[in-house]
C-alpha cells in the first residue's frame, strides 16, 4: 500500500452510533487519506465525533453540505473550521454564487483553513429525477456550469461523479480539487465477495476506484464497499492498489496531454 495513494481515499464513516464509527476507523488509521463524517454521524454523536476521531491523527473531511442563507453557512463553517483535525468542508453549490463567494472570503479569513469543496448535482440523481427537480440539462452540463461557478466564487474545488471528472479536470486546471462519491471496485475483496455495485444501490453514477484516477480525480470517497465488506482492512488495501495502479498508468501516459498533479491539501 503506497502512501501516496492512500492519501487520494477517503472513507466515510456512515456508522449509527460514535462507538462503532470509532472502533472501525481504528482499524484503518495510516491506510486512509481522511475519514469523512457526514450528516448521520454528525447529528446522532454531534461535534463530539469530530474530537473523537479527530483524535486518532488521520484527518476529516466534514461532509455537512451547507446549504442556507449567506450569512447562516459563514457562521457555520467558522464552527466548523473550529473543530480538530477539519481539512476539507462543504457547501451546496446550488445555494448560488453570493452564497459561495461569502463562503470562501470566510474559509480564506481563517488560520489554518480546511479546502472548501462545492457539491454539484448529488450522484444518486440521474437524467430523470434531476427534471423533477426543475433542473433541466444533463448531469454533466449541469455540474459543468456549477463548478465554474464555484471557482469563480473562490472555491477550492467541487464534488462531482466520476462520469464528469475527466472533462472537469480539462476545464479547472490541474490545482482544482475533484473528489468523486459514488466509487463501486471491480475487484474481489476479502471473503471472495465482489464490491461492485449491488442490486439495491442510492448511487446512479457510479465508477470503479481505477477509472475514476484515470478521469482525473483528486480524491475517492468510499463508504459501503469498505463499511459492509466482511475485512474492512483488505477492502481498503484493495482499493488503494487500485488507485496505485492507475497512477502509475496516468504517470507513464500524461505527457501526451497534460500535467496532473494532485493538490496536497493536508
Amino acid at each position: 500500500m503506497t502512501d501516496a495513494a492512500s492519501r487520494r481515499l477517503i472513507v466515510a464513516l456512515d456508522f449509527e452510533t460514535l462507538d462503532e464509527a470509532f472502533a472501525f476507523a481504528e482499524k484503518l488509521v495510516g491506510r486512509v487519506g481522511l475519514f469523512k463524517i457526514g450528516k448521520q454521524l454528525f447529528t446522532a454523536a454531534g461535534p463530539e465525533a469530530v474530537r473523537k476521531i479527530a483524535s486518532l491523527g488521520t484527518g476529516i473531511f466534514l461532509d455537512l453540505k451547507y446549504h442556507d442563507i449567506p450569512n447562516t453557512v459563514n457562521g457555520a463553517l467558522r464552527a466548523a473550521a473550529a473543530h480538530p483535525g477539519i481539512k476539507l468542508v462543504n457547501i451546496h453549490t446550488l445555494g448560488g454564487f453570493e452564497m459561495m463567494q461569502q463562503a470562501a472570503r470566510t474559509i480564506a479569513a481563517i488560520p489554518n483553513p480546511p479546502k472548501l469543496l462545492g457539491v454539484t448535482i448529488l450522484t444518486s440523481m440521474d437524467q430523470k429525477q434531476m427534471r423533477g427537480v426543475g433542473i433541466s440539462g444533463s448531469a454533466a452540463s449541469r455540474v459543468m456550469a456549477l463548478a465554474k461557478l464555484a471557482k469563480k466564487a473562490g472555491l477550492d474545488g467541487v464534488v462531482a461523479s466520476t462520469h464528469e471528472v475527466k472533462a472537469l479536470r480539462r476545464a479547472m486546471g490541474k490545482d482544482f480539487i475533484l473528489t468523486v462519491g459514488g466509487i463501486r471496485p471491480d475487484t474481489k475483496v476479502a471473503g471472495g465477495k465482489s464490491a461492485s455495485k449491488p442490486k439495491k444501490d442510492d448511487q446512479s453514477r457510479i465508477a470503479t476506484p481505477g477509472g475514476a484516477i484515470r478521469a482525473g480525480a483528486t480524491y475517492l470517497v468510499v463508504g459501503r464497499p469498505i463499511n459492509a465488506a466482511p475485512d474492512p482492512v483488505a477492502a481498503a488495501r484493495a482499493i488503494v492498489d487500485e488507485i496505485a495502479e492507475a497512477e502509475n498508468e496516468s504517470k507513464s501516459s500524461i505527457k501526451d496531454y497534460h500535467q496532473f498533479n494532485y493538490p496536497n491539501t493536508f
